[in-house]
């Protein structure tokens, strides 16, 4: 079994920042990326930003230049700086691992991020 824990999360006004961190522990074979996506309220979730292990990053249009993703390998944590905040940046955002020869995804338990003056 895989656990993600995710914090960081909270309420910021716009233009500000928030840094989240997602831990992972558990038996992880094979890792592969880990990442995160976001839930606005009443949409779909979406992708927000992911890196590999070999550290190959990949990010939504919507948050390039604004928000860098991050990992500590011997840690299994993976971070989301996030500046200059939007309020459509609100929603819960998620943290994601993928991991096994079948590329399985795990999910954590979700961190509500509300960007609001």
């Amino acid at each position: 079994q895989v656990q993600l824990v995710e914090s960081g999360g909270g309420l910021v006004q716009p233009g500000g920042s928030l840094r989240l961190s997602c831990a992972a522990s558990g038996s992880i074979f094979r890792l592969y990326a880990m990442g995160w996506y976001r839930q606005p309220p009443g949409k779909q979730r979406e992708l927000v930003a992911t890196i590999t292990r070999g550290d190959s990053t990949n990010y939504a249009d919507s948050v390039k230049g604004r928000f860098t993703v991050s990992r500590d390998n011997a840690k299994n944590t993976v971070y989301l700086q996030m500046n200059s905040l939007k309020p459509e940046d609100t929603a819960v955002y998620y943290c994601n691992l993928v991991a096994g020869p079948g590329h399985y995804d795990y999910w954590g338990q979700g961190t509500q991020v509300t960007v609001s003056s």
